[in-house]
């Protein structure tokens, strides 16, 4: 049995029908129920639900043997898993964003609120610019105006929340999607059956472009 942590949410119920669109359904999962665990011996799956942030740790420290977590996750805290394959939704960006009149000098230190501390210092290292990080779990786009911070560093998809803050992306600093991630000793355990749900799944992405 391999076991997958799903992300809860629009983006989990996209990726299941993913696995089952390749042969890995497991009809439980689709009635109505408030269960967290759902298995089908005959696929061989259990599936169960996680919170997003969650699915790397899960992965990493085996409870799952395979998950799915955005890019966004695996780059803030490099959990030691393997990456398998870009599935290519809950496709956006990690991006820095300012008021529009919001000028940069490098004699000052850069003030910069954000949620992803870790992506927002390896960016601003890579630019040798002295940055202050302003650790921050919601709302993040309201910093600037209060004057907390300069910038912010956060997801942006459709930038419609910047643009009703008066806030403008001003360079992005990399594409975010859903990965399909691996616990290194699952995936020397159970190679066959992981690879196989990796196959289905890359042919999947193949048949939807």
């Amino acid at each position: 049995m391999v076991n997958v942590a799903l992300p809860k949410g629009r983006l989990g119920e996209k990726v299941y029908n993913f696995f089952k669109a390749a042969g890995f359904e497991c009809t439980s999962i689709e009635e109505p129920s408030r269960k967290l665990i759902f298995e089908n011996p005959e696929k061989g799956v259990r599936y169960f639900w996680v919170k997003p942030s969650d699915v790397a740790i899960y992965v990493e420290r085996g409870a799952a043997d395979i998950g799915v977590a955005g890019k966004d996750i695996l780059l803030e805290y490099s959990p030691d898993v393997y990456e398998l394959l870009d599935l290519n939704l809950g496709k956006c960006r990690m991006a820095v964003a300012a008021k529009a009149d919001f000028r940069d000098s490098a004699s000052k230190t850069l003030r910069v609120a954000t949620k992803f501390p870790n992506i927002a210092e390896k960016f601003y290292s890579s630019k040798s610019r002295d940055i202050d990080i302003i650790k921050l779990n919601g709302s993040i786009e309201i910093a600037p105006i209060l004057g907390l911070s300069d910038v912010i560093v956060d997801i942006v998809e459709t930038g419609t929340t910047l643009k009703e803050n008066d806030l403008e992306v001003v360079e992005t600093i990399v594409p975010i999607s859903a990965r399909l991630i691996a616990n290194k000793s699952g995936y020397k355990f159970k190679n066959e059956e992981i690879l196989a749900i990796t196959e289905g799944l890359a042919k999947q992405l193949e048949m939807s472009k």
